[in-house]
C-alpha cells in the first residue's frame, strides 16, 4: 500500500502547481498540499514525519499538527526571526528609506552629468541591485527607485521603458544576507549568512551583475533607437513618503553588511557579530541620531515603531510562507518521493549537476508562471540536504543556483507584482 504514496505525492504536487498558476493563495496551497500528503502517509501506517525531539501523542492527526507546530516554532525563532528583523529595519523606517535615496543620489547623480545616458542607466542598475541589501522587498525597492532613480534616468535621455526595465530587474539577485531567500539558503546549507555571501554568492553575483549591466546598456539603447514602445497613461508615483536626509545617511544602508564582514571569520576572528544583533544595533543608532537631529523624541519613537509593525508584515508574508513550504516539503520527504528521485538519478548515472539543473529549472518555471520566487524556492530548498546527501554533493552547490533563479525569473515574469507596478508607473 505504501508504494502508492510517492504517486499520491506527485499528484498532489501537480495539483498544487496548477493552483499556484491559477493564483490561489500560495501559503494555503502549500499548507493543504502538505496536509493531504501527511494524512495519506498516516493512514497508510507511516509515522516518520515527526521532527526530532517531538514525542508521539498517540493519535496520528495530533502528530501531524504537532509537526506543523514544531516547524512554525523553529522557523519563527530562527531564520524567520532574522527575516522579520531585516525586513522590519530596512523596509519601514523613514530614515532608512531616506538613506536609500541618499545612496542613489550619491552614486548616480554624478554620472548624470555625463553625456552618456546609457552609461548612467547601467550605473543605475548596479546601484539598484546593491540597494537590495537595504530593502529586501522587490516591490518596496521598486517604489523607492521609481521616486529616486526614474526621474534621473528620464532626464538624461533614456525612454520610460528603458528606465522601467532597469528598476524592474534591480531586485533580480537577492544576494544580501538580509534577504529572505538568501538567509534561508544559508540556513539550509548550515552556513553563517556572511560566509555564504562571500564564498558562494559573490563569486556568482559579481560576474552576473557585470553581464546584466552590459546587457542593459546595449539592449535598452537598441530598443530606444528602434522607438516602437507603446505608452499608456503613467501612474503617479509620489515622493512624499521618502524623506530628505543628509548625504552622509547613505552610509547607513551598507553599515550592517560592513560590520558583519569585519566581525566574522573573514577579518576579525576573535569577535563574532550576529546578524540580528548588527541590524538592531544600527537601527538603535539611527534612532539616536534622528533624536539628536530633530530633538523630537515623541515623533522619532513613533517612526521607529514602524520597525516592529513591519516585522509583523514580514511574518505574515515571507516567514509564514516558509513555514507552509517546509510543511509541504516534510510531506514530500515522508512519502518516499525524494528517495525515489535520488535512486532514479543514481540508477541512470545522473549526478549532482543534472539534479541541480532539474530543480533549478522547476523553480524557474514556477517562478515565471506565478510571479513569486519565494514560494517555489522555499518548497524545494528544504529538500536540498536530502538530495545532496543522497547524491554525494554539497548543499551549497544545490541551493545557490535555485536561489538566484527564484529572483531573476521573478524579474522576467509579466505577472510578478513588481513588474506590473513598475510598468504601470512608467506607462509601458
Amino acid at each position: 500500500m505504501s508504494a502508492l504514496l510517492p504517486w499520491i505525492a506527485v499528484i498532489v504536487t501537480v495539483l498544487a502547481g496548477w493552483a499556484l498558476i491559477k493564483r490561489y493563495q500560495t501559503h494555503m496551497v502549500l499548507l493543504f498540499a502538505g496536509l493531504v500528503i501527511l494524512i495519506c502517509v498516516a493512514l497508510m501506517g507511516g509515522t516518520g514525519f515527526l521532527p526530532k525531539g517531538v514525542k508521539p501523542s498517540g493519535f496520528w492527526l495530533f502528530d501531524i499538527f504537532a509537526t506543523l507546530k514544531s516547524i512554525a516554532t523553529k522557523q519563527s525563532s530562527g531564520i524567520g526571526f532574522l527575516i522579520m528583523t531585516a525586513g522590519g529595519v530596512c523596509r519601514e523606517m523613514p530614515a532608512y528609506t531616506g538613506a536609500a535615496r541618499a545612496l542613489v543620489d550619491v552614486a548616480v547623480k554624478p554620472l548624470s552629468k555625463l553625456k552618456a545616458p546609457y552609461l548612467v542607466l547601467a550605473g543605475g542598475y548596479i546601484v539598484g541591485q546593491l540597494l537590495v541589501t537595504v530593502i529586501p522587498s522587490a516591490a518596496g525597492l521598486a517604489m523607492l527607485l521609481l521616486v529616486a532613480l526614474f526621474p534621473i534616468l528620464k532626464a538624461v535621455g533614456t525612454s520610460p521603458a528603458a528606465a522601467a526595465s532597469v528598476i524592474g530587474t534591480s531586485a533580480g539577485m537577492t544576494f544580501a544576507p538580509t534577504a529572505g531567500t538568501a538567509s534561508l539558503a544559508a540556513k539550509v546549507a548550515g552556513l553563517d549568512p556572511i560566509i555564504y555571501l562571500v564564498q558562494y554568492q559573490l563569486p556568482l553575483a559579481v560576474p552576473t551583475l557585470i553581464v546584466c549591466c552590459v546587457a542593459h546598456y546595449f539592449v535598452q539603447r537598441y530598443y530606444d533607437r528602434k522607438n516602437t514602445d507603446v505608452y499608456a497613461e503613467a501612474a503617479a508615483v509620489k515622493a512624499a513618503d521618502v524623506p530628505a536626509v543628509p548625504k552622509w545617511y547613505a552610509l547607513f544602508p551598507v553599515l550592517p553588511i560592513a560590520l558583519l564582514i569585519i566581525f566574522s571569520k573573514l577579518v576579525v576572528t576573535s569577535v563574532k557579530l550576529d546578524t540580528i544583533a548588527a541590524l538592531f544595533m544600527v537601527w538603535v543608532g539611527v534612532v539616536i541620531i534622528e533624536i539628536i537631529r530633530y530633538r523630537d523624541v515623541k515623533k522619532i519613537f513613533k517612526d521607529a515603531m514602524a520597525m516592529f509593525q513591519a516585522m509583523g508584515k514580514m511574518f505574515a508574508g515571507i516567514v509564514a510562507l516558509i513555514i507552509c513550504a517546509e510543511f509541504f516539503a516534510t510531506g514530500l520527504k515522508t512519502s518516499g518521493l525524494i528517495d525515489i528521485l535520488i535512486n532514479s538519478a543514481q540508477g541512470v548515472g545522473a549526478g549532482m549537476g543534472a539534479m541541480t539543473v532539474l530543480l533549478t529549472g522547476i523553480v524557474s518555471i514556477v517562478t515565471f508562471l506565478t510571479g513569486s520566487g519565494v514560494g517555489a524556492y522555499s518548497s524545494f530548498a528544504a529538500l536540498a540536504p536530502d538530495v545532496a546527501a543522497g547524491l554525494g554533493g554539497s548543499v551549497e552547490a544545490l541551493v545557490t543556483p535555485m536561489q538566484f533563479a527564484s529572483g531573476m525569473l521573478r524579474a522576467m515574469s509579466p505577472v510578478a507584482g513588481v513588474i506590473i507596478a513598475v510598468a504601470g508607473a512608467a506607462g509601458v
